[in-house]
């Protein structure tokens, strides 16, 4: 199956309901500077993966997806420090850990099809 649109992508779809959860639980922090850092990381995964999607040749894509991956691991060293600082619950920051992890091996998979073309 060749996917037509970057909406169809799994990784995009996960990346985008983690942003969702991210802002849901950062979105309203009092501690500005943290809370633009956390968001803008989750919302650079699936907006890297979209950006890539649109972009010339597999490989350009797959440069992309390693940004991608990149913000990926960026909210989750956010997320440790979220709960260091008690900005999250022990049970949430797993919870989003679990599906930033999930978005990168999605992510790393994608690569994987795109190097083997």
């Amino acid at each position: 199956m060749v996917i037509q649109k970057f909406e169809d992508i799994i990784a995009w779809q996960k990346a985008q309901d983690l942003a969702v959860e991210i802002f849901s639980d950062f979105g309203e922090l009092r501690h500005w500077g943290f809370r633009d850092q956390i968001c803008n990381a989750a919302t650079s995964i699936s907006n890297n993966i979209a950006e890539g999607f649109d972009r010339s040749s597999d490989a350009d894509f797959s440069r992309f997806l390693y940004i991608a991956m990149g913000s990926a691991s960026e909210t989750k060293s956010m997320l440790y420090l979220a709960l260091r600082l008690k900005f999250i619950s022990d049970d949430r920051q797993k919870m989003l850990i679990e599906q930033s992890d999930e978005v990168s091996r999605i992510i790393r998979g994608l690569i994987k099809s795109l190097t083997k073309k």
